[in-house]
């Protein structure tokens, strides 16, 4: 609880996103991460403690559906984020989870049971990161040789939410009556099917599950083309999203708020969070001498691949490493069926600093497009102020560099700096991620008992 005399003000948000042994591409050979296997659930387990005890609001897991090209020189594989939640909802007691989980991919009536059933567990601290997965590879998983259009991904994305939606909602807040002395488990009257049939799913329902602990997991969501935002603004609750510069990020948050407030929804209750991969020392020169060191580590053809990847396969291998690069080197946005908000981010900061390939490949290298910076605790915890106060995000992605070190960094030198300012939480002051967010809990579309 705030001190006595301390003014209430708007608060900050605060999502760690766990990734390998720390966001920068290397960070995997680096001596200051952890030695602990990607496939050992104590080193999950560890970090979602470290973010707990440090009052973050959640936890983080992204996840791609093929393996990638350059599993030899760098640390991609990972476990199932949904089963990964379960394990750490039984480690965890207060902070939120967050998993990642294909609407192109995924029947619709597993999503809502899984997420369910992880709200469950967890009591109340579940959250979906909806992605339509626009890896051409992840295609050719799943009985498809090609990959589905940017149109068609997001169009089954519509259909999919109607379907969990309903879902969580087919049983009543009161359904269960659990009354052993009269032989009665639940009200059958309160719980009632959907009979969804559309363009990609029939699913008569009801879920085989009670209503969830919030009523509904929380919704996140990445995408930040056009249909992106259209489809966080009907949908989402958070939004993870990238920039690499104030002026960009403050564009997006009004026009999604905008989007939001033109869908019926309160702007509030969309929280949005563009992601911050700070390296963090005790002085500025410390901290450059630590990215230098981590740089190189890197493996330039990695990141070649890493950047074809982003603009659907497109061979960048006869471009040079040290001429200056335009927009002309980069394919039409516009003609790519991958991510098309990470392209448009490249393709920004090509017309605007024209750096050389190897210097591009810098970026994607430190948190593959997301704001890099390397800076002092106080200098961290001003541009959090300055982005928070200048109407740029509700809080941000933490994308440490090196896990654990920069996480304990951040936490123990960047945190309370934030908390002296009144910017964040001291503590929790609820059991839910719900509370944490300060969103507020569905109701089920069923009349009061």
């Amino acid at each position: 609880m705030p001190g006595k005399g301390i003014a209430m003000r708007r608060q900050l948000h605060l999502n760690l996103f766990i990734h390998s042994r720390g966001h920068h591409e290397a960070a995997w050979r680096h001596p200051a991460t952890s030695p602990l296997a990607l496939t050992d659930i104590r080193y999950y387990q560890d970090l979602a403690q470290r973010a707990e005890a440090a009052r973050f609001d959640s936890i983080f897991f992204a996840d791609q559906l093929a393996l990638a090209e350059d599993v030899g020189q760098a640390a991609r594989a990972w476990l199932e984020p949904v089963t990964l939640l379960a394990a750490l909802a039984v480690s965890t007691r207060h902070i939120g989870l967050i998993a990642t989980a294909s609407t192109t991919y995924t029947e619709p009536f597993n999503l809502a049971r899984q997420f369910a059933t992880i709200d469950h567990i967890s009591n109340g601290r579940a959250a979906w990161n909806i992605v339509t997965s626009w890896l051409a590879t992840a295609a050719r998983n799943f009985g498809g040789a090609a990959q589905l259009s940017h149109a068609d991904r997001y169009a089954r994305g519509e259909e999919v939410m109607a379907v969990v939606k309903a879902l969580w909602d087919s049983w009543a807040e009161d359904a269960v009556v659990d009354d052993r002395a009269a032989g009665r488990y639940a009200r059958p009257e309160r719980i009632r099917p959907i009979n969804h049939r559309g363009d990609f799913y029939c699913v008569a329902g009801p879920l085989n599950l009670p209503r969830c602990p919030q009523g509904r997991p929380v919704l996140v969501q990445a995408g930040s083309s056009d249909t992106g935002r259209r489809f966080a603004a009907r949908h989402a609750e958070a939004v993870f999203t990238a920039h690499l510069e104030k002026q960009s990020a403050r564009r997006f948050y009004g026009e999604l708020k905008a989007l939001a407030a033109a869908e019926g929804r309160n702007p509030d209750h969309v929280l949005v969070l563009p992601g911050l991969s700070a390296m963090i020392a005790a002085s500025e020169s410390e901290a450059q001498r630590l990215v230098r060191e981590v740089n190189a580590l890197t493996d330039v053809e990695v990141g070649r691949r890493r950047l074809s990847n982003r603009f659907g396969g497109h061979d960048f291998s006869h471009l040079p490493l040290d001429r200056p690069l335009s927009p002309d080197d980069f394919p039409d946005p516009g003609s790519v069926e991958a991510a098309r908000s990470r392209t448009e981010v490249i393709l920004n900061l090509v017309r605007r600093d024209r750096p050389t390939l190897r210097q591009l490949l810098g970026y994607p290298a430190g948190a593959r497009g997301h704001y890099v910076t390397a800076g002092t605790p106080e200098q961290i915890a001003d541009l959090i102020q300055d982005w928070f106060d200048d109407g740029a995000a509700d809080g941000f992605n933490i994308m440490p560099p090196l896990l654990p070190n920069q996480l304990d960094v951040f936490s123990t030198e960047v945190i309370p700096l934030l908390q002296r300012r009144g910017l964040f939480r001291t503590d929790y002051q609820g059991p839910t991620l719900r509370d944490h967010y300060g969103l507020p809990r569905p109701a089920s579309g069923f009349d009061a008992a």
